[in-house]
């Protein structure tokens, strides 16, 4: 018992030094005038331990027991030394001077080179050479992000801004505040993996910060920047290899710091609507390295959704090695009358430039993050927060945080629940109805009475109705069950399904789901058009280009994603098949020129049985295989990044025969490789999709169940890479072999960016090229080009089977 207690004693004893090892120095750092020097870097001279000031200039840095020299450095200042030998409270002050560039020694005439271009091609000349000269590294990284509002409207489509952002009464406010630690590991030439140790987002304790350093590695020694971050085509950087062709440069003096030159020049772009930067970078003599820079992207050069990006980084050597010590991305912007303002600030600690990482280190996972980093208390951020929160961060957490609190208690809970699930008419119809019991984890939605009202000729008017119920489980754990009714005036038809969603494993995005019931459907199984479009197509313009059936099934199914990047699908299906007819020829208008077609689309003037009633028993299995795709784990799931390498799918579907009467007797196999968005640097991005298939039994193929395509007869469609512009819905799908093949690409607004008054719109270019060839339809291809901005676009194409030109004339399409 004595030696226990003298090991526990002695466990403390130790504890306690190792907390007493560590003591606190805080300051203020100012300027000459008494500024506060937002964001500058403070490290204990000669090591990679340090921190950074907030923007009112406040530090805090934690250090041994001991003499140590910190250094404080800020883009633009003098670096700073002060001598201190720490104790428990000590309070360092800092004012730091302004850094004086002179041109002491330097001849600049009205016909010479600026010296400024030949700083810079020796620059460009070693760029490569910095870009790799760490092979590794590991670091620590302390991200906070903020962003808030400014300015706002009074009133939003009605509703109060102030209230429902929590604003104050100037409508005012920090919307989003987090802080987040990590370690993050790096290996050339793009491997990376990140572990989160601790989250914090204020007034949301039990969520994760969506935090990610390699989000703020920006590193200006590559080529392009920021490509499908801000905009789609990405930014040229000062240092690029044909940086010359978009810059000029201004050499605006040299100072001299620890026996370093250090040449101050200005970034100006040639022309104002390029895809550049602005600003100012620092870069030594002789090693020709960049040692800071503070440079800045403006709505002129085709950013979404901000105004200004000023990015801010700070270097600090690192054995023989620059690396990034502080990294800020400061933004601001103007949206529909919503002024926000917001800064990200990325501070890197303790590098090891010669880590020994295993076997096997990295994998796809960029980030993980465990269930346990949002669990830290107050104590546990007072003692680890190594950049000081301002006044009205504190406030700000302290406020949400007390909200939270009282937000997640059930009598609050159930007060809004009450308040929130009142029901009315208005929404029921327009937006749909909600009843949610946010304490049990349970919710009901009601879809719009008005989207799920539909007309067309088999059915006449009709209401394809439904609900969902979701309930959240332990674990991240959920299922979704989702019955459906659906009736027609004139058919006098009642069909009604169940379906039902159980993920069990969100982690390896593995489910189990089932569908029982019956329905009407598109004979086309990728669908057509959406029932709002096809009404309309309907009553208004006499035209019927949906054609469909009648389903009864029962199936079941199961995913789960076999390993990384690898997804499995079952899906087992029985079903009962019955062709529609026509049952009414109402329209508001009527044309000399066109009338109703029957709804089978191969013989349109008379309403003949496309298929005989059929049963049919199938199974179809897929993989789903992502080359060297990269995801994020966080609690809830797995979430997968854009990859930089194709996708391919193959997949098998059976038709069983005799089997419970099933009529079905096939074989289909289909590869399918596809990419989107595959950066072009200035030419913008491309996608493209391959598939190719064949039915390698063919005895019994019913029209339901054979190989469809994504064709389009209307002026409005959905847009799809899969999509073909004047394909028919129906007649092509074939029995048969088949190859299909799309490519598009979006010159991001390469062209309109230079064209005055139109650049403001933003528009992006596009061209596009479709192909399908199969027994029936031999070579059909298809050319268009067009413009996009946003979730719009309008397109003009033309169409060829074979040599001969068969169609031509616009596309509108809209959504994501």
């Amino acid at each position: 018992m004595n030696k226990i207690f003298l090991v526990l004693m002695l466990g403390l004893l130790y504890a306690q030094q190792l907390t007493a090892q560590q003591i606190k120095i805080s300051g203020t750092i100012k300027d000459n005038q008494g500024t506060p020097v937002s964001f500058a870097s403070v490290y204990v001279k000669e090591t990679s331990k340090g921190t950074s000031a907030n923007i009112d200039g406040n530090y805090v840095i934690m250090v041994d027991p001991g003499q140590h020299t910190l250094l404080y450095k800020a883009i633009g200042f003098k670096p700073t030394e002060r001598r201190i030998d720490p104790v428990a409270g000590l309070r360092q002050d800092v004012v730091m001077e302004t850094e004086s560039y002179t041109l002491e020694g330097v001849t600049i005439t009205a016909d010479a080179e600026d010296p400024a271009y030949e700083i810079i091609r020796q620059a460009i000349k070693r760029r490569k050479i910095h870009l790799e000269e760490v092979d590794a590294y590991s670091c620590d990284v302390y991200i906070k992000g903020l962003q808030k509002l400014v300015g706002a409207p009074k009133k939003f489509f009605g509703r109060d801004i102030q209230k429902t952002l929590d604003l104050d009464t100037n409508r005012k406010g920090i919307l989003y505040l987090s802080e987040s630690q990590s370690t993050y590991n790096y290996q050339q030439p793009d491997k990376i993996h990140e572990e989160m140790i601790s989250s914090k987002i204020a007034g949301r304790n039990n969520a994760f910060s969506f935090n990610k350093a390699s989000d703020l590695n920006i590193n200006f020694y590559n080529n392009m920047l920021l490509e499908n971050v801000l905009s789609s085509r990405g930014f040229v950087s000062p240092l690029a290899d044909n940086a010359l062709f978009y810059y000029n440069y201004k050499f605006l003096g040299m100072s001299n710091s620890n026996g370093e030159t250090i040449n101050k020049i200005q970034v100006i772009p040639r022309r104002e609507h390029d895809p550049v930067f602005r600003g100012i970078m620092y870069i030594t003599d002789d090693s020709w390295r960049l040692l800071g820079a503070e440079l800045y992207l403006t709505k002129n050069t085709g950013v979404n959704l901000i105004d200004t990006l000023n990015i801010k980084q700070q270097y600090i050597k690192v054995d023989n090695a620059y690396m990034p010590s502080n990294v800020n991305f400061q933004f601001n912007g103007n949206v529909m009358g919503f002024k926000f303002e917001g800064y990200y600030l990325g501070v890197y600690t303790n590098y090891n430039l010669e880590p020994n990482f295993p076997k096997g280190f990295f994998t796809g996972e960029l980030l993980k993050v465990p269930a346990t980093v949002n669990k830290k208390d107050s104590t546990y951020w007072a003692n680890n927060r190594p950049i000081p929160l301002t006044p009205e961060e504190r406030a700000d957490y302290i406020r949400k945080d007390r909200i939270e609190q009282l937000k997640v208690s059930k009598r609050y809970l159930d007060s809004l629940e009450r308040s929130v699930n009142k029901f009315s008419l208005s929404r029921l119809l327009l937006a749909g109805h909600s009843i949610n019991n946010r304490y049990d984890k349970r919710y009901l939605k009601l879809d719009p009475v008005l989207k799920s009202m539909f007309y067309n000729t088999v059915e006449g008017f009709g209401i394809n109705y439904g609900l969902t119920y979701l309930q959240e489980l332990q674990g991240y754990r959920s299922y979704t069950i989702r019955p459906e009714l659906r009736y027609g005036l004139a058919s006098k038809t009642l069909t009604a399904n169940l379906n039902g969603t159980y993920i069990y494993n969100p982690a390896k995005k593995a489910s189990i789901n089932f569908g029982v019931g019956s329905g009407v459907y598109d004979l086309n199984r990728y669908g057509t058009m959406t029932m709002l479009s096809n009404s309309l197509n309907n009553l208004l313009f006499e035209r019927n280009f949906m054609k469909l059936y009648r389903k009864s099934f029962l199936n079941a199914g199961t995913s789960k994603e076999l390993f990384t990047g690898l997804q499995g699908n079952i899906n087992l299906e029985y079903s009962e098949n019955r062709f529609l007819q026509n049952n009414t020829r109402f329209r508001f208008f009527e044309y000399s020129d066109r009338s109703f077609t029957s709804n089978n689309p191969f013989s349109p003037e008379v309403e003949t049985p496309l298929f005989p009633d059929y049963k049919a028993l199938t199974a179809q299995a897929t993989l789903t295989y992502n080359i060297g795709r990269r995801f994020i784990t966080r609690p809830e799931g797995k979430f997968y990044q854009e990859s930089k390498y194709p996708e391919v799918q193959l997949s098998y579907r059976r038709g069983i025969k005799n089997v419970f009467g099933s009529d079905a007797d096939y074989d289909l196999l289909n590869l399918e490789i596809s990419q989107e968005r595959i950066g072009e640097g200035l030419w913008g991005f491309s996608s493209f999709m391959i598939s190719a298939g064949k039915f390698l039994n063919d005895k019994t193929v019913y029209y339901p169940d054979r190989k469809h395509f994504r064709g389009n007869n209307s002026l409005t469609t959905l847009p799809n890479l899969r999509k073909f512009q004047f394909l028919d819905f129906y007649e092509y799908s074939t029995d048969q072999q088949y190859l299909e093949a799309h490519f598009e690409q979006n010159f991001a607004g390469l062209i309109m960016n230079k064209l005055p008054v139109i650049r403001k719109l933003k528009l992006e270019e596009l061209v596009g090229v479709n192909f399908l060839t199969q027994p029936d339809k031999k070579n059909y291809k298809e050319y268009y080009f067009g413009l996009q901005r946003l979730i719009f676009r309008a397109t003009y194409g033309f169409a060829y089977d074979g040599n001969k030109k068969v169609q031509h004339g616009f596309r509108i399409s809209y959504g994501f």
